[in-house]
């Protein structure tokens, strides 16, 4: 006879909130006394009573009700959202939208009770059947604000843009915590920030010019200009970006750092912020940091099958070093953590040092280097080595002695990865021997190196095709016939807002090192002899990769050549 199943009954809220310290059983029983006289949520009646904060409560609930928790405070209104539930339903049931997500139609909606299923039929009848909803918990003190704000004002920079020229500018209320929505500026940032993500920009420029502001998105690796503002706003602006990066508003003659971070779009999204004194005043950048696209799955990544099994087999090796090479924004950071996410597991400790870190992740110890406390790579790996890790991660090696700690992390039984600055895999070596690394050191402790590049790809709506002509086809490699090979090229249509690409894709190579290149990078062998060595064990380069791209119709040659140089292929 087979035992019965032991069915683990969920925790109550009080149970949750004893267990974790936060409340002492006096105070929730008063709560419960409470609760039998009025019929309120007992998370409500515990923070009204002071028990405990609003913060606390949405977290702790969440948990328990087994749903994700949102901070309102740090939310930026969606305006597709809030036009699918009126304000007065809002009210009524204490919610607000957060984010729509129109393509997959997805709505996720903050509430108080995220278990009531009465208002969330209300939601499906106003949204729509097809219409998934997600339930978040929030603060009932932080809906009811959010409420008031985010229904009460404009929120497209259009609108924003001529409630401004209508009106005046309180300088005092931009720093302000209580009513900061009234003041069209705040919002102004607020929906330029929203506008970048949505567009999926990498990169958001705020330039100051003589009479005017230009304002420039960096999508799909290339600067685009979206709009000119009036010069009057950008002090303004700037103190207001100063403000959410907690950076000094009082200081404007000297570079400064910072950082912020909102939910945009129902998720969270990290922005790494530089200012620079320039002859029309600050010029600021802001690095969009999107997690729910900075780090993806192995497979994800969009390389063909080779490849990935190359990557695959250099993870298994349990000690040497793996290096990613390729110039600023070509995606190395997201290759590097792709790798630490296929490996990860509560058997293995991985710490990475970074400058700074973009994408916190869980199970990964991360340290920032820091050069107020004298923390450089060398001397972070020389500490690391201390805790005991598997995997380090070194952002970039840049000298000699960053090179010597990270290759000698390597020979003591710990697998490294980290970032080098060339262009091909190849050229990874003459770079070490000239950084320092002599060639015995290098022998048998270099696992593989990678080198990446990122291409634009074709719009499908637009991209249109046609013939290879003669130098096409020595580009492509192959014979040229007429009318035998279609490639595509740009066009430009409203889906890809006229440029005729629309999203990027990595091009890799990666290369393993095995016993005949070690000893011809022991006896320092030439590029050409390294080059000849890996192409007979199947080493394709990124022109390689890049051309199979284009000929099944992915990217253009025009694209390709703007990020590869394809010369050689002429000759």
């Amino acid at each position: 006879m087979n035992a019965p199943a032991i069915i683990k009954r969920k925790k109550r809220l009080g149970e949750e909130l004893i267990e974790k310290g936060l409340v002492t059983p006096d105070q929730v029983e008063i709560a419960l006394t409470e609760q039998k006289k009025n019929g309120r949520l007992i998370g409500e009646i515990l923070v009204s009573l002071g028990f405990v904060s609003e913060s606390v409560m949405r977290d702790v609930l969440g948990k328990v009700l087994g749903v994700g928790s949102v901070d309102l405070t740090k939310v930026i209104p969606d305006q597709d959202a809030l036009t699918l539930i009126p304000k007065e339903v809002a009210e009524r049931h204490t919610i607000i939208p957060v984010s729509y997500d129109k393509q997959g139609q997805q709505l996720k909606i903050a509430m108080m009770n995220a278990s009531d299923l009465m208002v969330q039929d209300r939601i499906h009848a106003l949204a729509g059947r097809k219409t998934e909803i997600i339930p978040l918990v929030a603060g009932m003190g932080e809906i009811k604000k959010a409420i008031d704000q985010f229904y009460g004002y404009e929120l497209s920079v259009d609108g924003i843009l001529h409630e401004i020229e209508t009106g005046e500018i309180d300088y005092k209320s931009l720093d302000a915590i209580d009513d900061e929505y009234s003041q069209p500026l705040v919002r102004l940032v607020d929906a330029i920030l929203a506008d970048a993500v949505k567009r999926e920009a990498s990169d958001i420029h705020f330039e100051p010019e003589d009479g005017f502001l230009r304002l420039r998105y960096r999508i799909d690796g290339v600067l685009r200009q979206i709009r000119s503002l009036h010069k009057d706003y950008w002090s303004a602006i700037v103190v207001r970006l100063k403000v959410m990066s907690a950076m000094n508003i009082a200081e404007t003659r000297v570079p400064q750092d910072g950082r912020l971070s909102l939910q945009v779009q129902g998720h969270r999204v990290d922005f790494r912020v530089s200012s620079q004194p320039t002859t029309h005043g600050e010029n600021i950048v802001l690095r969009v940091l999107d997690r729910a696209k900075g780090i993806v799955p192995l497979e994800m990544l969009g390389v063909n099958a080779a490849t990935l099994d190359s990557l695959r087999l250099m993870m298994a090796r349990p000690e040497g070093i793996i290096l990613v090479t390729g110039p600023t924004g070509s995606g190395k950071t997201t290759t590097l953590y792709s790798m630490l996410n296929y490996v990860k597991s509560e058997q293995v400790n991985i710490m990475t040092l970074e400058d700074p870190v973009e994408y916190p992740v869980d199970m990964i110890r991360q340290t920032s280097v820091n050069e107020v406390a004298r923390m450089d790579f060398a001397n972070g790996i020389r500490s690391m080595m201390r805790q005991d890790p598997d995997i380090i991660l070194v952002g970039e090696i840049r000298d000699e002695d960053t090179a010597d700690m990270a290759f000698r992390a390597a020979m003591t039984g710990h697998q490294v990865l980290s970032t080098l600055h060339t262009n091909s895999a190849i050229g990874a070596i003459p770079r070490l021997l000239d950084i320092g690394v002599l060639p015995d050191v290098m022998t048998g402790n270099i696992i593989g190196i990678i080198s990446q590049r990122l291409v634009r790809l074709l719009c499908r709506e637009c991209k249109r095709p046609r013939q290879a002509d003669e130098v096409d086809s020595k580009l492509l490699g192959v014979e040229y016939v007429n009318e035998a090979h279609t490639i595509y090229e740009p066009v430009g249509c409203a889906a890809c807002d006229s440029t005729g690409y629309k999203g990027r894709v990595a091009i890799i190579e990666a290369l393993r090192i095995d016993n005949e290149l070690d000893e011809l990078i022991a006896r320092r062998a030439t590029l050409g002899e390294l080059r000849s060595c890996a192409t007979l064990t199947g080493y394709r380069t990124l022109a390689d990769e890049a051309i199979r791209r284009v000929l099944k119709g992915e990217t253009s040659l025009q694209e390709v050549s703007r990020v590869i140089d394809l010369t050689p292929r002429l000759l």
